[in-house]
């Protein structure tokens, strides 16, 4: 006999759902989830795969059909909508928007945009939900970071407008993970400038269940972490931005002391500010 789902969950059955970003770490395991749960789903990304749509999300023309394709396959009926879709790029912000700034805010603020509009009169319909997954970095600006962190503040605030404007028919959660060790940060890495033990570690399933839990809500829930960490993370960036300016100043200045980043190119005007040594062949 199958055990009783969850009273958080009950309302999962059933419901018709997209996930953007479906072929990444978060989106293969969130649609594995839900299907398990008994919600007939349908992704969308760049790299198709079985139940997963082809679909560039800086494309509008990709997007309108995309979309459309994934509701004719959830038999023209759509709940929920799920966004993972994201770059995290690595930059330095006092220099002008390279093609990695407009990758960053295409991708992780227009992408969101062009799915959410392609799929709001079918959300309206249903009275369905969004989770827009923003960042616990949207509110806590770390050097280097800067393209990923202004668009997922942007994405923030997108977020808040539509709630805004839909909430009335539409629920709108937004979800502020942490760091998880997954693909989006293999950019970074590149440059020498990874967040690999800068910031407190989180774990896949973390933001995962966290996401399906806001999803099964009787009510949507405004805004979620992955764990209470993180919870007293976005409490502290969001109300005490000061504090968390001092903290990320006096953290950087201790990084860069200890040799953090010391082979990044991308760092180099870092070290000169700081005067700390930018030594590229150091670690080799």
């Amino acid at each position: 006999m199958t055990a009783p789902l969850p009273r958080h969950l009950r309302r999962l059955p059933g419901q018709n759902a997209i996930v953007t970003g479906a072929s990444g770490a978060f989106g293969s395991a969130t649609v594995a989830v839900l299907r398990h749960l008994g919600v007939n789903v349908v992704g969308i990304d760049r790299k198709p795969a079985p139940g997963v749509i082809a679909c560039d999300i800086t494309d509008d023309r990709q997007v309108r059909e995309g979309v459309a394709e994934a509701v004719e396959r959830l038999g023209g009926d759509l709940d929920l909508l799920i966004h993972y879709a994201g770059v995290g790029p690595s930059v330095d912000i006092g220099h002008p928007p390279d093609a990695h700034v407009h990758q960053a805010l295409e991708v992780n603020l227009l992408g969101a945009w062009r799915v959410t509009a392609a799929a709001m009169p079918h959300l309206v319909r249903t009275r369905g939900r969004v989770i827009v997954t923003s960042s616990l970095l949207a509110h806590l600006p770390l050097p280097l970071a800067g393209a990923y962190t202004v668009s997922k503040r942007a994405l923030s605030a997108f977020s808040d407008c539509l709630r805004a404007e839909y909430g009335t028919h539409v629920g709108v959660t937004t979800a502020y993970p942490g760091f998880v060790d997954t693909p989006i940060h293999e950019s970074s890495r590149a440059t020498g400038a990874s967040l690999d033990g800068v910031v407190p570690a989180e774990t896949e399933r973390d933001t995962v269940m966290a996401v399906v839990r806001a999803a099964g809500a009787k009510h949507p829930p405004r805004e979620i972490a992955s764990t209470a960490l993180g919870t007293a993370a976005l409490h502290l960036t969001r109300h005490f931005p000061g504090t968390t300016e001092q903290i990320v100043s006096l953290q950087l200045g201790l990084l860069l002391t200890d040799g953090t980043f010391a082979e990044a190119e991308i760092a180099r005007g870092l070290h000169t500010r700081h005067g700390t040594q930018y030594a590229p062949t150091a670690l080799s």
